[in-house]
């Protein structure tokens, strides 16, 4: 069946629904925004129980990414990220969100070929070009003695 053009997008736009800019930018700033305060009251406790802001830092980062591959699995990031979009996946635990999504999404195709080898589908290139780019980054760091 060919469709002409007009028909394409008559067809298009019934299936696209509209969305509300302004909604959608609250959306995503209130849930950043929640993670992020989420975050540093994470930061707060763990500096008081363990009085070394490094060592309290990474606890936030395992922490965050935790409670985000939990509740991928549990199924209510992703039903949160419907509405909260950029929101949920600037943050770190939108990069956990990308590893865990794929590895629930193919776990009946087994451990290897499907949790295994999809696992890192989105989070692959990601993984990939950003080490890439921070070892250049280094470089040109090293290059200039900034370091």
């Amino acid at each position: 069946m060919q469709l002409s053009e007009k028909q394409y997008k008559s067809m298009y736009k019934k299936a696209s629904p509209n969305s509300n800019l302004f909604v959608d930018c609250l959306w995503a700033f209130g849930v950043g925004g929640a993670i992020c305060a989420l975050g540093q009251a994470l930061s707060n406790l763990y500096m008081m129980m363990l009085h070394d802001l490094t060592i309290a830092r990474t606890w936030v980062s395992i922490t965050l990414v935790g409670l985000a591959a939990i509740l991928t699995a549990l199924r209510i990031y992703d039903n949160l990220a419907k509405h909260a979009g950029a929101g949920t996946i600037v943050p770190i635990t939108g990069f956990a969100n990308s590893i865990v999504s794929p590895a629930m999404e193919f776990k009946s195709e087994g451990l290897v070929l499907g949790l295994g080898a999809k696992m890192f589908t989105v989070a692959g290139p990601v993984l990939v070009y950003g080490t890439t780019a921070s070892v250049i980054y280094g470089l040109i760091l090293y290059g200039f003695h900034l370091y």
